[in-house]
């Protein structure tokens, strides 16, 4: 990473369940973000067409109550890779000059997959990652990933890669990325938590790297009337978005209980200064004493 760079969050809400819909607001959002001078932009957790919230994800897994269409409601709104709809965000990336990065839901075959989706400003879908291991009640909707997305890519901008919520928790998949050389660390998210911020903090000092975690923004309310949700608030998903830089200080954010972009100008030195006293997977990584091997598939 050699020249200054803005990047922006997008802690929007998809349009529930419609993928054509979703990729709209998708379209709209990189437009305002271009506009308004960023090079880059990360959405939430499978934006495309939503994040299966466990307040009606646990239908999945009850006989009788509707759970099988409800996932193939799912499927029928995902996307498969490749297809018009990648075309159609390559399209759209290539149109504003910017890096999108989207989460999407997956269709291979008959089977669903969490994916990080990166496109590069001539419009090339250059990195494909799909969540290495589905938490809690999410094993009932997401196959498991393998490690072909285990890597960053040269962007223009710097080297940038990412995973997917918990997947962050795994040492040895944060290790992979920080082998592969990585300047701007992407982790969608679904965790509207406050202990998430003490992690993606710690993650920034760690990868000595500018880490941009979009979170997931959704409301009951916003979805068709037929969709089985669990009694409580409105909000499924609170947001909690934020940058944090390599020293593990807010940039921007966190962003809750709203839907916004959050921008950020992300400054080179700011990489370099900090890699004086820790780099990860140079000066600090002792090679002669740890390895790492990575089975991409």
């Amino acid at each position: 990473m050699r020249e200054q760079v803005r990047v922006a969050c997008a802690q929007v809400e998809p349009l529930v369940f419609d993928r054509d819909a979703t990729l709209d607001k998708l379209e709209s959002v990189a437009a305002d973000v271009a506009a308004k001078g960023a090079k880059l932009v990360l959405f939430p957790e499978t934006f495309v067409p939503v994040y299966p919230s466990s307040r009606w994800a646990h239908a999945l897994a009850v006989s009788g109550k509707g759970g099988k269409e409800l996932w193939a409601r799912l499927a029928r709104a995902s996307v498969t890779v490749p297809s018009a709809e990648t075309d159609r965000i390559g399209a759209i990336a290539k149109q504003h000059a910017l890096v999108v990065a989207v989460g999407v839901n997956e269709l291979d075959g008959g089977t669903l997959y969490n994916t990080l989706l990166v496109f590069t400003p001539d419009g090339e879908l250059a990195l494909r990652h799909r969540k290495l291991m589905p938490t809690n009640h999410e094993r009932m909707v997401w196959g498991l990933g393998d490690g072909s997305g285990l890597e960053t890519i040269d962007t223009g901008l710097g080297r940038v890669g990412g995973l997917i919520c918990w997947e962050n928790f795994m040492p040895l998949a944060r290790a992979a990325l920080y082998e592969s050389g990585l300047d701007i660390y992407l982790a969608p998210t679904a965790d509207d938590s406050e202990s998430w911020q003490e992690s993606v903090r710690h993650i920034a000092r760690e990868a000595r790297a500018f880490v941009l975690s979009c979170c997931v923004y959704q409301r009951a309310s916003s979805y068709p009337d037929d969709v089985p949700i669990a009694e409580g608030p409105d909000l499924l998903g609170r947001g909690g978005s934020a940058v944090v830089g390599p020293d593990g200080e807010y940039l921007a954010g966190p962003l809750w209980d709203e839907e916004r972009i959050l921008f950020a100008d992300l400054d080179p030195d700011l990489l370099f200064a900090e890699r004086q006293r820790f780099d990860a997977a140079g000066h600090y990584s002792r090679p002669d004493v740890l390895h790492l091997e990575v089975r991409p598939l």
